[in-house]
Formats: structure tokens, C-alpha cells, sequence
């Protein structure tokens, strides 16, 4: 692909992907919710959950908080995953077509990068409401100490050192988004590949506007989707944990000293839990969210863009 057939990205697509990715971003994020609130708090160790797992976890919510506690925290999510979803996707699909063919025609290391620069791109811009999400999340009903997404940040700001407080556990996120993201889009574009090259009769659907002809089927799409996200789970969710400790670590007097570094925090979630019960506490809840949040990301993300007539195919020899 010569370099003005790259330079024609234009501003009606961009802005097609940015919707594309927003709305696949809100309608996964809110799918998983309250298994995602049930995370913060097994990951942080709270203390009216030391001794839960997942089932116990998401009981004690309903019982103790109600219903809608299981989405607390949700309204910053969605403030934030908007703009993360939608420059991530679409950074992805600009970082994509600049990386076309760079390492081969066949190969797809381009994926991975593009993946991994989309990743980075999308948390260095939106990383304060991820942190302003984490405490609403990891209160309590009658201990809180936020009112509101204003309210978290104004006081973060200003007790907690300014805007550095808000940017607390960004170290490990950017080193954990490498892999995760990277892997999600790698694996993702890979496993379509291969079933649009091999498996079209069983996972495809014909496609007259599309450069291939071809589309990805609804349940095609989410088990790419899903078996993508638990890939990139396994490999980067210890500094997924890394990053909530930092974020989290200035709501209690006790868990302060998690506020130290990244590997400072790395190494005494070792050596207070280990590896399970530490750098991979919660991973069941994680892969029972982080599967079906990825598969239905990236099928709403297909979808959107071929309800906006935006070319989603591959370009692939079919028998």
C-alpha cells in the first residue's frame, strides 16, 4: 500500500470509527459491570471481602448494598470508556494501515503493534477517569468518601498531590497495556484471518460491499473475541493487580505503602499474598469477565462498522 493511498484516511471514516469503538466499549463494559466491581474489591483485598470469591462476592453487594450497587461506579466507566474505546479502536485501524505490509504480506506482527501503540494511545489519554473509577467502585455504602466523579477528582487533586495522584499505578499500566492490548488485537485479527481463509463455509457470511466478500458471523465473532481476551488476560493481569493497588492504595491508612512505585507495590504484593492469592487474586472473576467484555467489544465494534458500510473484511484467497 503506497503512502497517498495510507494518506486517504478520511475525517468521515475516522469519525465512524470513533462511534463504532465507543459504542462497542459502553455495551461491553456495562455487559460485565458488576463482575467488575466484585474485581476491584477482591483485587485490593477490602476488607468486607477478605474471605469471598466471586458468587459470595456479588451476594454480599446485593444484600448489603442492593441491586444497583453492583453497577457503582458505572457512570465513570461509561465517561470514560467512550473516548478510551473509540481512540483505542480507531487508533488501531490508522496505526493498521500505516504498518500494512511492513513485515510481509502474510505476516501479522503489524497487528500486534498497531494493537500495542492503540493501546497506549487510549489509556495515556483517559487514564485520570480509570483511577476516579477504581475509588467509586471501591466504596462502601455508609463508608464513602466520594460523592461523585467531581468530587473524586477535585479531591485527588488536591490531597494527593495534583495531577500526579490521578496518574498513581500508570507506570504498570502502560507496561500491562503493551500485551494486553497488543495480544487482544493480535489474536483477534489472527483467529479472523484464519476463519476467513479456512473455516469461511462455517463462520462467514457473504458481504457485497466488502472488499473480500466476506464477514465474520455474530458467534464467530465472539469466540475470536473471547478467546482473544483471555490470552491477553493470562499474560498481563499481574499488573493489572499492580495498577489497582497504586490507585487505591491512599483510601485506607493501612495500604498506603502501596503508593511507593511500581515495583516496590510488584514486590510486596509477593511477598504479603504470593502468586495466587496476590499478583493473581481475582483472575477467575477476571477471565469470567474480561472473555465475554472482549468478545462482545470487538463483535459490536464488526458490527457497527458494517452497519456504517465501513469495510471490516480481509483480503483473503478462499476455495
Amino acid at each position: 500500500m503506497g503512502l497517498e493511498m495510507k494518506s486517504e484516511y478520511k475525517f468521515e471514516i475516522i469519525c465512524k470509527n470513533l462511534l463504532s469503538g465507543g459504542v462497542a466499549g459502553m455495551l461491553s463494559k456495562t455487559t460485565v459491570a458488576p463482575l467488575d466491581r466484585v474485581k476491584i474489591l477482591l483485587q485490593a483485598h477490602n476488607k468486607h471481602h477478605e474471605s469471598h470469591g466471586v458468587v459470595k462476592g456479588l451476594s454480599h453487594i446485593i444484600k448489603n448494598e442492593g441491586p444497583f450497587a453492583l453497577y457503582k461506579g458505572n457512570g465513570a466507566q461509561m465517561v470514560r470508556i467512550f473516548p478510551y474505546a473509540a481512540i483505542q479502536f480507531t487508533s488501531f485501524e490508522i496505526y493498521k494501515r500505516y504498518l500494512d505490509g511492513v513485515f510481509g504480506e502474510t505476516s501479522h506482527i503489524d497487528k500486534f503493534l498497531a494493537g500495542a501503540g492503540a493501546g497506549l494511545t487510549s489509556v495515556t489519554m483517559t487514564y485520570p477517569l480509570d483511577t476516579i473509577r477504581a475509588r467509586l467502585a471501591f466504596q462502601i455504602s455508609g463508608e464513602h468518601v466520594y460523592t461523585g466523579i467531581i468530587h473524586t477528582a477535585t479531591t485527588i487533586f488536591k490531597e494527593e498531590g495534583g495531577i500526579k495522584a490521578l496518574y498513581r499505578g500508570f507506570t504498570p499500566t502502560l507496561m500491562g497495556m503493551v500485551p494486553y492490548a497488543g495480544l487482544s488485537f493480535f489474536c483477534f485479527e489472527y483467529l479472523k484471518y484464519g476463519c476467513m481463509k479456512y473455516l469461511d463455509w462455517l463462520t462467514c457470511n457473504r458481504c457485497e460491499t466488502n472488499t473480500g466478500g466476506l464477514v465474520l458471523s455474530v458467534p464467530a465473532k465472539l469466540i475470536c473475541g473471547g478467546l482473544a481476551g483471555a490470552v491477553a488476560q493470562s499474560v498481563s493481569y499481574p499488573l493489572d493487580v499492580t495498577r489497582r493497588r497504586m490507585q487505591l492504595a491512599m483510601m485506607n491508612p493501612e495500604t498506603r505503602h502501596f503508593a511507593d512505585g511500581m515495583f516496590s507495590t510488584l514486590s510486596k504484593i509477593y511477598s504479603d499474598n504470593g502468586v495466587v492469592k496476590g499478583l493473581y487474586r481475582g483472575m477467575s472473576i477476571n477471565y469470567m469477565r474480561a472473555i465475554p467484555m472482549v468478545a462482545v467489544s470487538f463483535s459490536t465494534y464488526e458490527t457497527c462498522k458494517q452497519l456504517l458500510h465501513l469495510d471490516t473484511g480481509l483480503k483473503v484467497s478462499v476455495g
